[in-house]
């Protein structure tokens, strides 16, 4: 839902956080219900009533993440190089340690770029376009396959890693 504002996923925002609304437009939906399966607010459990009852205090807030970003770099074309993330607005690579073919399926769908191709023979089973440059954001990733994104992968946290530009993973997907 959130995708529509242009935001990452939404952050858990406490209501002690929250602004109060002073100054601002008066509430027009009142006990918004949604399960987060809803294509848009539109879709969700609205539930009947003045929204003017509701107090300032209790206006609803988002918090959004950054927008998640990857690319494959360093290829022949979009669907096919070095897998890279963008974290905090800054492009970095991903180790190849514990990298597996379904890791790369998630990439290859989150990019719109088919299955993970087949490698051929490359050192390792593994393509390699070269060493990255900069920050190494993610090491140790483990998807199960499922996941909608590499985001919602398992992974050692941001920036966390033993690896060199050396082990950089590369991606080659059925569309390249």
């Amino acid at each position: 839902m959130l995708g529509r504002l242009g935001c990452g996923r939404p952050r858990l925002v406490p209501a002690s956080l929250r602004p109060v609304a002073t100054g601002a437009s008066p509430a027009v939906l009142r006990r918004v219900r949604c399960t987060g399966q809803e294509p848009t607010l539109e879709h969700c459990d609205l539930q009947p009533g003045p929204p003017s009852s509701c107090p300032t205090d209790r206006v609803a807030a988002v918090e959004c993440e950054e927008p998640f970003q990857l690319r494959l770099v360093g290829g022949p074309g979009p669907c096919a190089g070095r897998l890279e993330v963008n974290h905090g607005g800054q492009w970095g690579t991903v180790c190849d340690d514990g990298w597996s073919g379904t890791n790369a399926a998630v990439v290859c769908r989150e990019l719109g770029c088919g299955a993970a191709g087949t490698v051929g023979d490359l050192p390792r089973g593994r393509p390699r376009f070269g060493p990255g440059a900069g920050r190494i954001w993610l090491d140790d990733v483990r998807c199960r396959g499922q996941e909608g994104t590499l985001r919602d992968c398992a992974h050692r946290a941001w920036g966390r890693h033993d690896c060199t530009h050396r082990e950089d993973v590369g991606v080659v997907c059925q569309d390249a």
